[in-house]
């Protein structure tokens, strides 16, 4: 005889497929046991929890592209804090990123570093992708074998000496080794030929920072990854996608079956250049936020799939590297935080055009969930993870920095209207507990865990 749930959720409204419809959700250790009728009684359940008609029960948010920057950086952002602002931000599980912390996690030491800060200060669930640079051909499967989810390069200067960008020929090599591990590559896709061509970034007009990297950067830099996963059959993923130029090329090599997808972010879909003020740094990431004519056909290629996921590139640094007080965009630090707030942003964005909540779900949890191989996360369905947040959607606020967990919660967002509040976030079962870290660091195989934290 089964032993009686720990939890069990009567929601009139939850996301647990293809569409939002009620449910009565149980829990028993730490994994959904049953999804079933809304109002169905599990007696003995050790807790009961109804939902009001205003909100709706989502799986717990994936988001696979965060930079944490711990050990090194801690004073840009830190497990703690980033985890934190996570959960409150309805996301139980994310996967930080191998640049902008020291050491850079590009071979075996260095993600044991990762991993012993981490360990103990983590309120959701992290996992980490490996870095991809010129001399760490030879490392890439040990680290595979050590656990990273995946790996991750860039085309162009990634702004950080210890991880320098692949030429076209080390890109090849790579995916050459990875088509072995069958891992997958993430692209910073910007060419580097192609920027050298360019005007330099510089001053305070928005525009001339927009002129220093044009979609044709990374339109050329996504034909050189599509050529390369054609010629070695690996897997590749396009992060940060800000050009939506590009995406006849990936549409047209997935027809071709080449392997390959790609994700956006929340500043691209919710943000346009028109709107940034001259001197308004918060505003500088890289692939830069484009024009409101660019950002029509992203939202499209969510819609027909040519997009496969939307996730934060939460990019902290420490508050003077903004260089706010001169405004100058050639000088700040490239990066936007917004962890925390990725959820309302899009939701913000996607009622506006009609799209359901149960597809933001997919792109935000299912699909991240899947690029990292995390086959217990991203549903709400028996067997899974019980990764759980109660989403207000048509509740409304006005973005403020002193709500934000985030260490440098500097940001575009600030003083902005935006709907849809996290009111409860549970991490497989349980409450997260903003004083009481219980994440646990997820190995490459989703079932594996390194060390409860």
């Amino acid at each position: 005889m089964e032993a009686p749930p720990d939890l069990v959720i009567h929601a009139r409204r939850a996301v647990t497929g293809r569409r939002e419809a009620p449910a009565t959700v149980s829990v028993r250790g730490g994994r959904v046991a049953a999804v079933a009728p809304h109002g169905t009684a599990f007696p003995g359940a050790a807790e009961v929890v109804e939902l009001g008609p205003d909100a709706v029960l989502l799986p717990g948010l994936v988001d696979s592209h965060v930079h944490i920057n711990e050990p090194g950086h801690t004073e840009w952002e830190g497990f703690a804090s980033a985890t934190r602002a996570a959960a409150a931000g309805g996301i139980t599980t994310l996967v930080d990123m191998p640049v902008d912390s020291v050491p850079a996690t590009v071979d075996v030491a260095a993600l044991a570093a990762k991993r012993a800060a981490a360990l103990g200060r983590c309120h959701v669930d992290v996992g980490f992708w490996g870095g991809a640079i010129p001399a760490n051909t030879g490392e890439l499967a040990a680290l595979h074998r050590a656990g990273v989810l995946g790996f991750k390069c860039f085309l162009a200067d990634s702004g950080a000496p210890d991880f320098p960008p692949l030429s076209e020929d080390g890109l090849l090599t790579a995916m050459r080794a990875l088509r072995e591990l069958d891992a997958v590559l993430l692209v910073h896709a910007e060419s580097e030929a192609k920027l050298a061509s360019c005007p330099p970034p510089g001053g305070r007009r928005y525009r001339d920072f927009l002129a220093s990297r044009p979609a044709r950067v990374e339109r050329a830099a996504v034909a050189t990854v599509i050529g390369a996963a054609r010629r070695t059959g690996a897997r590749a993923h396009i992060v940060h996608l800000s050009g939506a130029e590009a995406l006849p090329l990936i549409a047209a090599a997935r027809r071709d079956g080449v392997r390959i997808t790609a994700e956006t972010c929340p500043h691209y879909l919710s943000l346009c250049a028109e709107e940034i003020p001259d001197g308004a740094t918060e505003f500088a990431c890289c692939p830069p936020i484009r024009e409101a004519a660019n950002r029509e056909p992203l939202w499209s290629g969510l819609v027909r799939g040519t997009l496969d996921l939307v996730v934060s590139d939460h990019s902290p640094c420490a508050a003077e590297l903004k260089h706010r007080d001169t405004g100058d965009f050639g000088a700040a630090w490239g990066g936007i935080s917004s962890l925390q707030l990725a959820l309302p942003v899009v939701w913000t964005e996607a009622r506006r055009r009609g799209i359901s909540l149960a597809e933001v779900v997919r792109w935000m949890s299912e699909r991240p969930a899947r690029l990292a191989g995390l086959a217990a996360k991203g549903r709400i369905a028996p067997g899974y993870d019980a990764d759980l947040c109660v989403f207000a959607p048509d509740e409304g606020f006005t973005v403020r920095v002193e709500d934000l967990h985030h260490r440098q919660p500097v940001g575009p967002y600030t003083g902005r209207r935006l709907y849809g509040t996290v009111r409860r976030t549970w991490l497989r079962g349980r409450d997260i507990d903003p004083l009481h870290p219980a994440g646990r660091l997820l190995a490459r195989t989703a079932h594996r865990l390194e060390g409860a934290s």
